[in-house]
């Protein structure tokens, strides 16, 4: 394939691009997808590939809508149903518009197992879903030998049973088997011996497992091991040994130093065709407390396969006793022949059979959400791939079902009637009658609400749906966020996601509040009688002080709890029912560890810190002291007061640093950039120049060991070059922020690195002086509070103010400042330019590798990267209802 290097939309697909990285982005946007069977499954799989952002998916169903599609199929409409529409067309334009950058076709392709099958060479993935065994074993038979292999995904939802499988080919190479960050550790020492063995330095875990490899840099008295990668063999939390002979000739002993880094290595895998896979499968065990479940599914579904075959391609009747015995009988020959199980689970195959017609929507989610997920890691390589089979199963759902009238299940001809054969319709109704509160509207948000109208939630006139978030949309949120379109930027999330679920189902009863779930909002909206009226609170916010708060409310008033939330790739549910199972408040997040105040000013030791160095002076230069500023200023008035308070011996909060503000505010575009040039000087060289003052590189401890050594990094002074960029984009992004606080106009051009570079040539700096401050090195001792008021600091102060009194009235606009609040997603603020700029920098002046913007990005804003096709966790939601 030509390789093509396409500029990735960081807008949208931010969070995305987080979790997955540019390459596999670009993969992702190179290759086309194939989906065939568009009712519920097939939509769901659509919808989540278009999201992520591949080139093209290309859509294949015949089949007219029915209303029974309704139940499950999000993209079709009344109308559909009526016209006879195929599926996929009635869903070509809704997946269209999901995502711009995609493109979504139909494909007419005739696809039978006698086909010409040549056309499915320009897909680089193929996904069926819900159709017969002797096609999918054609399809994949075709795409397993193809070269390249195309990669081969089926699945399908029976009830309330699901299978997927996946086929990558012969051999599929695995870039990244976990996505995590790689894992560094400092070194204590290192061993010589065979095999060396290295343990971290005190208080640190390497996070490695046996197998995995590092690589060493910074190594000093061992400096062979520098720039070498080695596999590793765990022998603790906090040592691991490696595959090399440290007590060789080659090495000397280890003095001090160094860093071990984990270097992710590629990995082959083998995958086998279904047909062989159908014999002996190697399935993936999903729940500890059904172990056999997998083997007994597979033998089910087989059995299910053959009576579709020799039954005209129909499912066994909904509750027909006679099909489900039929169905037991042919579940027995096939476990004869391949002998999964001791014996079948005649009970399971009997539900598979009374169930197969209908559908279970959150079992749909779940599965159309790993589907989705299996399609980017095998066009990525990012992740390890499922190998390959996986069944799930609600069984727990039709618990005492038996004791039931067979009718309550049978189907009434409306969208409900796929549902109604899993759950019967008592349950229906309940659903139907239920009072639900949901908090948040995000991705979670978005896809439950889905499930809910799906499920008829809250329909009747008993029953409600009332969700609320005060957010607005953001066009970040559109990459995962299925209810939201472009033209819903900048609208309430909770009214839009409202409005969009009726356009699914029409029958709910759903009410949008904006309002903010926070103790602060007790008495007004959401009280205990408010909570009290609710049967169901779902929880779809990653907030914990909601989280916190609604749980309290459940428990006081005795109401069942849905707890949810998603990190990248990875997802969690927790079912919380007062006083029986554990809340969500009994459980304690573990502490975020604190860099030490003296790591962050003076001694950062990775990338991290500068980021977090960078941040703080953000808030403190332009958030914070403007704040303060603007208080001082409001209580006092003027500085002919202020200057009455410091000769009567009072001294106001603030006053000695609201004073020197006010004293440099820079008046024009010119005076930023010398204040942001002298501001690089003070951080990045006379910062270094001070360090090295007070500890040369040759200091000693007192127990003779040296003060610059790991994780210690001694600094090197950098002198401004006018010509480097990162230096112009310290500068320019420094200006820009300074103007913004001082209400300073600027142009455009202003800004460019033409003018910028002839303006700081005109620009003087101090000339460093060693400093007489004490430089703090005790990692316990925290961040100074209290103002600097010696008398040399007063005597400025009030000299200042005596200046400023003397020239006259201070007009009220040099009183006030205009805070700056860091916003990550509006890249012309220029304030990731200005956190990039400053940690990189920072991080040169440290012998620290820099990282990109993107990066920078992600830890400066504290984003949490997120899946648009993870969020199917979803499927418990039935559960949860019953």
């Amino acid at each position: 394939m030509e390789e093509t290097h396409m500029e990735i939309d960081d807008s949208l697909y931010s969070r995305q691009r987080y979790v997955l990285g540019d390459s596999a982005m670009h993969k992702m946007a190179r290759s086309t997808v194939f989906i065939s069977g568009i009712g519920g499954l097939g939509v769901e799989i659509a919808k989540n590939v278009v999201l992520a952002g591949v080139k093209e998916v290309v859509i294949h169903d015949s089949q007219p809508a029915t209303v029974s599609d309704l139940g499950s199929q999000f993209f079709l409409r009344d109308t559909d149903v009526r016209s006879s529409t195929s599926r996929a067309e009635a869903s070509l334009s809704r997946l269209a518009e999901l995502n711009p950058y995609v493109t979504v076709s139909l494909s007419t392709l005739d696809l039978t197992v006698n086909s010409d099958l040549s056309p499915l060479s320009q897909y680089q993935c193929v996904i069926l879903t819900d159709c017969d065994l002797e096609l999918q074993k054609t399809v994949d038979r075709f795409c397993h030998s193809h070269t390249p292999p195309i990669m081969f995904i089926s699945c399908s939802v029976r009830g309330v049973f699901s299978s997927l499988f996946c086929d990558c080919g012969p051999e599929f190479t695995v870039v990244d088997p976990t996505g995590e960050e790689p894992a560094q550790s400092f070194i204590a020492s290192i061993s010589q011996a065979n095999p060396g063995v290295v343990s971290c330095q005190e208080g640190q875990l390497h996070g490695l497992v046996t197998g995995d490899h590092v690589e060493f840099r910074e190594v000093v008295g061992m400096e062979t091991l520098n720039g070498k990668t080695f596999p590793v063999k765990v022998v603790s939390p906090s040592q691991f040994a490696i595959s090399c002979d440290t007590s060789g000739p080659d090495f000397t002993p280890y003095q001090h130093g160094g860093i071990a880094r984990q270097v992710k290595v590629p990995k082959t895998l083998t995958f086998e065709s279904l047909e062989s896979q159908l014999r002996t499968p190697d399935c993936l065990l999903v729940d500890f407390a059904k172990m056999e479940a997998p083997s007994q599914l597979h033998t089910a579904f087989m059995a299910l396969h053959q009576f579709s075959l020799s039954h005209d391609g129909e499912l066994p009747r909904a509750r027909s006793e006679a099909d489900a015995e039929a169905l037991v009988q042919l579940a027995k020959q096939v476990n004869s022949n391949l002998k999964l199980v001791e014996e079948v689970d005649e009970g399971v195959v009997r539900w598979l059979a009374l169930t197969a017609r209908g559908c279970l929507p959150p079992l749909v989610t779940v599965i159309g959400g790993f589907a989705a997920q299996e399609a980017i890691i095998s066009l990525t390589g990012k992740f390890s791939p499922l190998q390959q089979w996986l069944y799930l199963d609600a069984v727990e759902l039709l618990s005492g079902q038996e004791k039931l009238d067979p009718q309550t299940f049978m189907p009434r001809g409306d969208r409900y009637d796929a549902l109604r054969i899993c759950i019967g319709q008592e349950m229906v109704e309940k659903l139907a009658n239920l009072r639900l509160f949901m908090v948040g509207c995000g991705a979670i948000g978005c896809e439950m609400l889905k499930n809910y109208a799906m499920l008829g939630v809250g329909r009747r006139p008993n029953g409600m749906v009332t969700i609320t978030d005060n957010d607005l949309i953001e066009k970040s949120n559109l990459n995962r966020q299925f209810l939201f379109r472009p033209h819903h930027i900048q609208k309430p999330k909770s009214v839009v996601a409202a409005k969009s679920t009726l356009e699914i189902n029409p029958d709910l009863c759903i009410e949008a509040q904006e309002s903010k779930v926070h103790p602060a909002t007790e008495d007004k909206v959401y009280n205990d009688e408010f909570f009290s009226r609710q049967d169901l609170v779902v929880n779809a916010l990653d907030n914990v002080e909601a989280r916190r708060y609604v749980d309290s409310r459940c428990v006081s008033n005795r109401r069942p709890l849905l707890e949810s939330g998603t990190m990248g790739a990875k997802g969690h549910v927790q079912v919380i029912v007062p006083h029986l199972t554990e809340s969500y408040s009994s459980q304690q997040d573990p502490p975020d560890m604190d860099v030490p105040y003296c790591t962050l000013k003076s001694f950062p030791a990775t990338i991290e810190h500068t980021i977090q160095w960078a941040r703080d002076k953000f808030e403190s230069l332009y958030t914070q002291k403007p704040a303060m500023f603007n208080k001082f200023w409001s209580i006092h008035s003027n500085p002919r007061k202020a200057l009455l308070h410091l000769t009567e011996k009072f001294i106001p909060d603030g006053m000695v640093k609201v004073t020197k503000m006010l004293d440099r505010r820079p008046p024009d575009w010119a005076s930023c950039m010398a204040l942001a040039r002298v501001k690089f000087e003070k951080y990045f060289n006379h910062k270094a120049r001070n360090l090295l003052h007070a500890f040369p590189l040759n200091t000693k401890m007192k127990d003779g060991s040296l003060f610059w050594q790991s994780p210690k990094r001694p600094p090197t002074p950098l002198d401004f070059d006018p010509t480097n960029q990162l230096h112009l984009m310290f500068v320019a992004s420094m200006a820009r922020l300074y103007a913004g606080v001082c209400g300073v106009a600027y142009t455009e051009q202003d800004c460019s690195p033409a003018f910028v570079t002839s303006v700081l040539l005109s620009i003087s700096v101090p000339q460093w002086r060693p400093s007489s401050k004490r430089i703090e090195t005790d990692v316990s001792a925290k961040k100074p509070e209290n103002e600097d008021l010696s008398t040399d600091v007063l005597t400025l102060c009030q000299r200042q103010l005596e200046k400023r009194v003397a020239s006259g009235d201070t007009p009220p606009e040099l009183l006030t400042m205009a805070p700056q609040h860091f916003e990550k997603d509006d890249d012309s603020n220029g304030h990731i330019d200005f956190i990039t700029a400053a940690s990189n920098l920072r991080a040169s002046m440290y012998s620290i590798e820099a990282v990109d913007r993107y990066r920078t990005k992600l830890l400066a804003g504290r984003i949490v990267p997120s899946h648009c096709y993870y969020h199917s966790h979803c499927r418990w939601t039935g559960m949860a209802l019953h």
